[in-house]
């Protein structure tokens, strides 16, 4: 997919929920896919940081973002279907919800692995991301082609050493899209995937790889392209799909 060229107006008039906007590979797209005419609901925790992607939205000449502070460690059900209403009556319907906020604090052995932390992993990249897609589903099958994505990792499909609770959160995405997209399938016009976006250029990775030259990975717009594609037509009927942002 990293080939993949999007039309100018491949997202006009979209409804698209980005969350992790503020870095990373949530930026990149939340910004790209304004370009290509989105309304985006910027979400992350901070405030200030969403004002900042906010006005470089705006300064790209993109359709006007909306910004949603959540935070995503203690939200709770009420919360999140409290986001859903408010997301009701502003716009009626979610044409695109993408999951891209991500917390891997340390690697670590299971042997030494910390039990808050943990809970706090499984709360911030599965439950959290479960809870909102559930209370979502309704502005999502009002939509008349939806799409939900899922980032995941290549450690939530082949289990790798000292990944903990990260690993075991993104094998959960991975069987919370399969599950969902087989649900939805046939009966209603949403579609379910997930990406594994590949090694990227992120404040996430130089705290796991502070060794690592930074210029020797790339940067988030490369796993761009794919999630564009599973968010516009061209992907129409792709569901239930485990992707890859790059070339293994």
């Amino acid at each position: 997919m990293q080939d993949y060229q999007p039309s100018p107006d491949l997202l006009r008039d979209r409804i698209i929920l980005v969350t992790g906007a503020v870095e990373g590979i949530g930026r990149a797209l939340a910004r790209a896919a304004a370009r290509h005419g989105a309304t985006v609901v910027l979400c992350a925790q901070h405030e200030a940081q969403l004002e900042q992607v906010y006005d470089e939205i705006e300064a790209d000449g993109s359709p006007e973002p909306a910004s949603l502070p959540l935070d995503l460690e203690h939200a709770d059900e009420q919360l999140f279907l409290g986001v859903a209403t408010t997301l009701g009556d502003e716009f009626g319907r979610l044409d695109g919800l993408v999951h891209c906020a991500t917390y891997v604090p340390f690697l670590s052995r299971v042997d030494d692995y910390d039990a808050k932390e943990w809970e706090r992993v499984l709360r911030i990249n599965l439950t959290s991301p479960f809870l909102l897609t559930q209370a979502c589903l309704p502005l999502l099958r009002a939509a008349d082609d939806a799409s939900v994505v899922f980032t995941s990792d290549r450690v939530g499909r082949r289990g790798l050493a000292y990944w903990g609770g990260f690993a075991a959160a993104k094998f959960g995405t991975e069987g919370l899209m399969q599950v969902l997209a087989e649900e939805l399938r046939g009966g209603t016009r949403v579609r379910v995937n997930s990406v594994d976006p590949g090694a990227l250029r992120t404040a996430q990775r130089r705290q796991l790889y502070p060794g690592e030259d930074p210029n020797t990975v790339p940067p988030p717009d490369i796993a761009v392209p794919t999630y564009l594609w599973l968010l516009g037509r061209d992907s129409a009927g792709t569901t239930g799909q485990a992707l890859s942002a790059q070339a293994d």
